[in-house]
């Protein structure tokens, strides 16, 4: 999952949502200058990428973007299951997107002492173009994986991908519900 769904499941608690926000940017288990709240966030973040990895759906949905996308199809169907969330958040959570979305946001903010510089550089990214909410919109996720080819700058262009997206998404949205009910079942509270 990608960082949208790692919020949702944090169970609107801050230290697990920050520990969930900041664990890609983490290598390692150097964190002892962290609260104990945010090491459980951590952890916790580790976990949903296992449970994930290891999800019969999950690797499904991988297989339909090995064409062409193989090496990055994990982080693809991450992006695009942030992608189906964002699209009908208020049918998993009681706040609508833009409310949880400024409400998390808020949550980052207040607690920016903590996050490593690259989780700071990486909050202002997601501040100055809502992804979250971008994240709700085919035109959000193409800009985000746009965005990612040319961090990642393998000469892969990550945003190609959509075409595969369109073309299966009936199989990726039955792949993403029967994760869904089994993911959250797991994790939330």
């Amino acid at each position: 999952m990608n960082y949208l769904a790692h919020a949702y499941l944090s169970n609107n608690d801050e230290g697990l949502l920050l520990g969930n926000f900041i664990a890609d940017h983490l290598r390692g288990n150097n964190f002892e200058h962290l609260s104990e709240e945010v090491k459980k966030g951590i952890y916790m973040h580790r976990k949903i990428d296992q449970f994930t990895d290891e999800h019969p759906a999950f690797k499904q949905s991988k297989r339909l973007f090995y064409d062409g996308f193989e090496k990055y199809s994990g982080v693809l169907v991450d992006i695009y299951f942030d992608h189906l969330l964002a699209r009908d958040f208020i049918s998993y959570s009681q706040k609508s997107l833009p409310d949880f979305a400024s409400h998390v946001y808020g949550i980052y903010e207040k607690h920016k002492h903590v996050l490593p510089e690259n989780s700071e550089r990486f909050l202002s990214y997601v501040l100055s173009n809502n992804i979250y909410y971008a994240y709700s919109k085919i035109e959000g996720i193409e800009k985000v994986l746009f965005h990612l080819s040319h961090r990642i700058n393998h000469g892969v262009m990550l945003n190609d991908s959509v075409l595969l997206f369109k073309k299966n998404e009936i199989e990726l949205q039955e792949n993403f519900t029967i994760f869904m009910k089994d993911i959250v079942s797991k994790f939330k509270k």
